[in-house]
């Protein structure tokens, strides 16, 4: 159409002297709006390239975590925002997820980058795999980052903060910004070390987003039978302090509960803070996932009754018990008189 334009524009000049320098000025013009008329390709949203790069990339970060111990939501979180999920010029020319630097030791091929200084050194891969072994090698080797192997693998933010804290990146918010990527995406997921886990715990999760129970429609299993022991743990999980909780019913037990949530031997009585071998009561509260370090906003005080314990208020706002005793400056082990103001958020005034 741009053809046949510029074709009735010459025809219509008035031939003058100046004919040839009006159509050889016109035709530079014609051709950028030829190729500014094609389509352009654009990346996907942040959305859909996270959820493809988790895809590529989750059963790698999984075995790194089963070889090294680094939680597979940081190595998966590190990779999307180091390398804008797989696109940046270190991905793509490079094969380098991490922005690993040469350093002294690095004997491999490089390539130069601009970062904080020009024509920086960085480590050039022949697979996007090898980086990502890299990484972890990296990691675990660094006697500076040796700290982070007493983190628990499920601990993501510890992680991340510790990350941040041995200086890992510059950026003064990288830790934040992991556990931001690591939440938006529900990377934590895939730290439990079986992804076909975390698949059923993602269609849990969108059943309870949705509040929709309809297994017709929302969850289907590979094999196409309904998956109702999803929706059934679905209608059960509540939500305090944006941690999952479930009340135990009448004669549960322990390995009921753990097959019901998928849920690893361990985890119960981690994030609850249990004995590994205690036994689950009518009533009882249980945490599936990790607790905070905080109770929600809005709720800064806890007023102690007759038969409060420290661990029955962080059960009650999802506060770590070893946390709520440093909130409020007191010894492990140590209980509250009825009547007492328990700090739920900030470190209890001195006076």
């Amino acid at each position: 159409m741009l053809l046949h334009a510029f074709i009735i524009f010459a025809e219509t000049i008035k031939m003058s002297g100046q004919k040839y320098l009006i159509i050889l000025l016109f035709i530079p013009v014609f051709f950028t709006a030829c190729r500014s008329s094609r389509p352009v390709v654009t990346s996907s949203g942040g959305e859909a390239s996270a959820a493809a790069y988790t895809e590529r990339y989750k059963d790698l970060a999984i075995s790194e975590m089963k070889r090294t111990g680094i939680p597979a939501s940081i190595t998966l979180a590190q990779g999307m925002i180091e390398s804008d999920f797989g696109r940046s010029t270190l991905a793509r020319k490079a094969n380098n997820h991490f922005g690993i630097k040469c350093h002294d030791d690095w004997t491999g091929h490089t390539i130069r980058h601009h970062d904080d200084r020009r024509n920086e050194c960085f480590r050039k891969y022949s697979r996007p795999e090898d980086s990502f072994y890299d990484h972890s090698d990296f990691l675990t080797s660094g006697s500076r980052y040796s700290f982070l192997f007493d983190i628990p693998v499920t601990d993501y933010k510890d992680w991340a903060r510790g990350l941040k804290k041995a200086g890992y990146a510059t950026n003064p918010d990288y830790a934040n910004m992991l556990i931001r990527k690591i939440e938006e995406s529900s990377l934590y997921i895939y730290d439990r070390g079986n992804s076909k886990t975390a698949q059923k715990e993602r269609r849990l999760q969108e059943v309870v987003k949705e509040n929709t129970f309809n297994v017709d429609e929302v969850l289907k299993d590979p094999s196409g039978n309904e998956n109702q022991a999803v929706v059934s743990a679905a209608q059960r999980i509540m939500e305090n302090n944006r941690i999952k909780y479930i009340i135990v019913q009448d004669g549960e037990t322990r390995e009921m509960i753990e097959k019901e949530f998928q849920l690893l031997r361990w985890e119960l009585s981690r994030y609850n803070e249990l004995s590994s071998d205690f036994t689950p009561a009518n009533g009882q509260i249980l945490y599936l996932q990790p607790k905070r370090d905080r109770a929600e906003p809005g709720k800064e005080l806890h007023t102690v009754s007759e038969g409060d314990t420290m661990y029955s208020i962080s059960q009650q706002y999802g506060i770590k018990l070893n946390m709520l005793y440093e909130l409020n400056r007191m010894m492990e082990g140590e209980e509250p008189d009825a009547g007492v103001k328990i700090w739920l958020r900030n470190i209890k005034p001195v006076n």
